[in-house]
């Protein structure tokens, strides 16, 4: 399956975004496809030529080109530019309706006649027509055509209706100019200046959305500034200036003071500080050696670093962050679904209502009959809007999501925003989530009085070899304290959870807990401990050589400053907290106990802390359960829960298994992800039910329901401007998110 990006010229509603969608799920080897109507973009997983599914989509009578991924800040620049342009092209469109209409309304305002009496005036008015008519072909082109390619298809959407009504008014006006004898005399008014106003405000109103859009997809913009165009790599011995794209993973990399760092690597030599908070949110800029690991994105601020390139083009850190936000954007949670269904009939529904409503004003209607039906049928289709309820969704995702982005928080679907609102239970691992996940050793006991070297450099080897954050603790303090450097191992395995076996320099090494180290056959009889050990509670890694125990390390790590906080203000929020952990059960108790949280589970091992989650959601069937974790460990529990999150510091498993990732390592931005989800939720319930509130009220006013009671009839001039009003409305709302979030 192969994913691909397509941007999508002329969708106009909601309606548009049902068929495109519809369209290309029913093609053979399509997967899904997905519309977000907020970016005009459709993504597809297929199996097919990507200019088929072009094919396919221009054939409804809509634009599609591929999003090349590889050059993503040329496409941006390409589409703000293309932005501006349509911005200027509806803006012109628009003031050049409005002038003409203006002028019209403004003869008549000054005492002008809107009917025809003499031979002479109906030439006028038919030059009028005339010239109305191509007003409207130039300012509403894009209506008409789009509503023509829409009718051979047998397909109606937001242009039918404005076309519909636009030429309902003028026809009627041109029948009044040259078959006057058709009309009785109360009848012979013309509403030319009504077909073109509601064009030119329909056009202002679409300017305006283009201009707030544009600023709803800042965020994405922001991440996508941040890569950088070149870079200076050494090649043949030479440093030179090399196109992004040319950058291969090995090549050794140079970046300046205030610089951008181009992809990710590994400082090979150097020293400076690094600016990572467009990435992780954290504003303190990072010192940077030897050793250290560069994300792309991020800028060099004080010295010159030499780099290996580990990860380039869209394996970046920078690149899966913008492909994680775009997924996101382009996801729809599950009240969009009663969404879908209603726009799949809107338009077809308010064009049955219109010609209903225009055939009960001329049967029953005061006089003029066929005047008052042909106001209301205009205005029944020109104030219908599935414009609104097609962008309430999107709009409200896009910005929400984007904006979470700058917080670091990264959402992966459109369901995780709407679920992380309402969480009732979080469980949290401790390691790495409640503490910093950077363990030290405070102490070690050996067995023995005499200490064996090779046998701390055999343990060292051994530990070098695991990714758990307390065996690189136990290699950090080895290499530090006896300076000793990991040798060759073979025949090394690691059981998650448990501990790790290798044979180093002929010797057996069992490194891990003790229950693990006895059923590998280590007698611990006669373990025993320093009081001041075990008093410590902190944890405890055991250490076997050829099956006779060697030593036990102790090992701390230090909780996170903002944790007691966060737990504080998230019990407040009435959210129960819940900790696993491997650690022993001392450890649990001595940290849960310090933190206020009074359900703890200790001893645990990944299928352990899965079932647990499990458990969970069994006895609570109407909650929804989240889980904070940020290893190996916690791969399984993170996809058992409701909602998983990731610490942004963990391991590429969590991160894959997790439906939200917190870039910046930190439990308060769990805090800001349920914010961030709430006001987006809210925001799309607001923005859903002005769309309907707008439609459930215009559309009856527009059909003339008040003028049995207030004799109020509404114009089809003013039908269009509200019409126009609600998308802005709607995006306007939207946009709000940025301040309130």
């Amino acid at each position: 399956m192969t994913k691909y990006n397509l941007a999508i010229d002329g969708a106009s509603c909601a309606s548009c975004v049902n068929k495109i969608e519809t369209t290309l799920n029913k093609q053979a080897g399509v997967a899904l496809a997905k519309m977000n109507f907020a970016d005009r973009t459709v993504e597809v997983e297929a199996n097919g030529h990507v200019d088929e599914l072009i094919k396919v989509v221009t054939q409804l009578g809509y634009g599609a080109k591929l999003i090349a991924s590889e050059n993503q800040a040329e496409q941006l620049a390409q589409n703000q530019q293309q932005t501006i342009e349509d911005y200027r092209k509806k803006y012109i469109q628009a003031a050049t309706a409005l002038a003409f209409g203006a002028g019209l309304m403004l003869y008549e305002w000054f005492g002008g006649s809107m009917q025809i009496t003499n031979s002479l005036q109906q030439i006028i008015w038919f030059v009028v027509a005339v010239t109305i008519a191509l007003v409207m072909f130039i300012s509403g082109k894009h209506f008409y055509l789009s509503a023509w390619q829409n009718l051979k298809h047998k397909q109606a959407n937001m242009h039918t209706l404005v076309s519909l009504g636009t030429l309902t008014a003028w026809g009627y006006s041109f029948l009044v100019v040259v078959l006057p004898e058709l009309f009785p005399q109360n009848a012979k008014f013309m509403y030319f200046e009504a077909a073109v106003v509601i064009i030119g405000l329909v056009n202002l109103g679409l300017a305006l959305e283009l201009k707030a859009r544009s600023n709803a997809s800042d965020a994405i913009s922001q991440l996508i500034q941040l890569q950088s165009k070149t870079a200076w790599v050494e090649r043949n011995g030479n440093t030179q200036a090399i196109a992004l794209e040319q950058v291969q993973q090995g090549d050794c990399v140079l970046v300046k003071p205030g610089e951008k760092i181009p992809v990710d690597g590994e400082v090979q030599s150097g020293a400076s500080y690094v600016d990572e908070s467009m990435l992780t949110g954290e504003p303190i800029a990072v010192s940077k050696m030897a050793g250290d690991n560069l994300v792309a994105g991020s800028i060099n601020q004080t010295g010159t670093l030499k780099f290996i390139a580990k990860r380039v083009g869209q394996d970046t850190l920078l690149a899966q962050i913008i492909a994680t936000v775009k997924q996101a954007q382009n996801t729809k949670p599950q009240i969009s679904r009663l969404v879908d269904k209603i726009a799949s009939v809107f338009v077809p529904v308010v064009m049955l209502i219109a010609i209903v409503s225009g055939i009960v004003w001329w049967l029953i209607g005061p006089d003029p009959q066929l005047a008052y039906a042909l106001v209301i049928t205009t205005s029944v289709l020109i104030i219908a809007c599935p414009c609104a309820l097609g962008l309430a969704t999107p709009m409200s995702i896009m910005v929400g999501v984007g904006h979470a982005a700058k917080l670091g928080v990264l959402y992966k679907n459109g369901d995780a925003i709407e679920r992380a609102g309402k969480i009732t239970t979080l469980v949290l691992d401790k390691t790495g989530t409640i503490t910093q996940g950077k363990p030290q050793v405070s102490q070690v006991h050996f067995m023995k009085s005499d200490i064996d070297v090779d046998d701390l450099q055999r343990i060292a080897s051994v530990e070098a070899l695991s990714e758990h954050p307390l065996a690189q603790a136990m290699v950090n303090y080895l290499t530090g304290e006896y300076a000793i450097k990991p040798i060759d191992v073979s025949e090394f395995s690691a059981t998650v959870g448990k501990g790790v076996v290798g044979i180093c320099q002929g010797k057996q090494v069992l490194i891990g807990n003790i229950s693990w180290l006895q059923n590998n056959g280590v007698a611990t009889d006669s373990l025993l401990l320093p009081d001041k050990i075990q008093q410590q509670a902190n944890t405890l890694v055991y250490v076997a050589i050829n099956k006779q125990l060697h030593s036990a390390f102790c090992i701390e790590d230090k909780i996170r400053d903002d944790s007691l906080t966060s737990i504080q203000s998230l019990q407040q929020r009435g959210i129960e907290i819940v900790m696993l952990t491997g650690d022993n059960r001392a450890v649990a108790n001595k940290v849960a106990s310090s933190l206020g949280i009074d359900k703890v589970y200790a001893e645990l091992s990944p299928v352990d802390k899965r079932d647990i989650i499990a458990q969970i959601k069994q006895q609570q069937p109407q909650s929804i359960i989240a889980m904070v974790g940020d290893g190996i460990n916690d791969a399984p529990a993170l996809a058992t829960a409701d909602i998983g999150f990731a610490m942004g510091q963990g391991t590429d498993i969590a991160m894959q298994s997790a439906d939200i990732v917190l870039m910046r390592g930190s439990l308060s931005t769990v805090i800001g992800a349920i914010d961030v989800s709430q006001a987006t939720y809210t925001n799309i319930k607001q923005n859903l039910f002005a769309a309907f509130a707008y439609n459930s009220a215009a559309i009856p006013i527009a059909a003339g329901v008040l003028y049995p009671s207030l004799g109020f009839i509404l114009n089809p001039m003013i039908a269009g401007l509200a019409m126009a009003l609600s998308s802005v409305t709607v995006v306007l709302n939207a946009n709000r998110l940025r301040v309130k979030s």
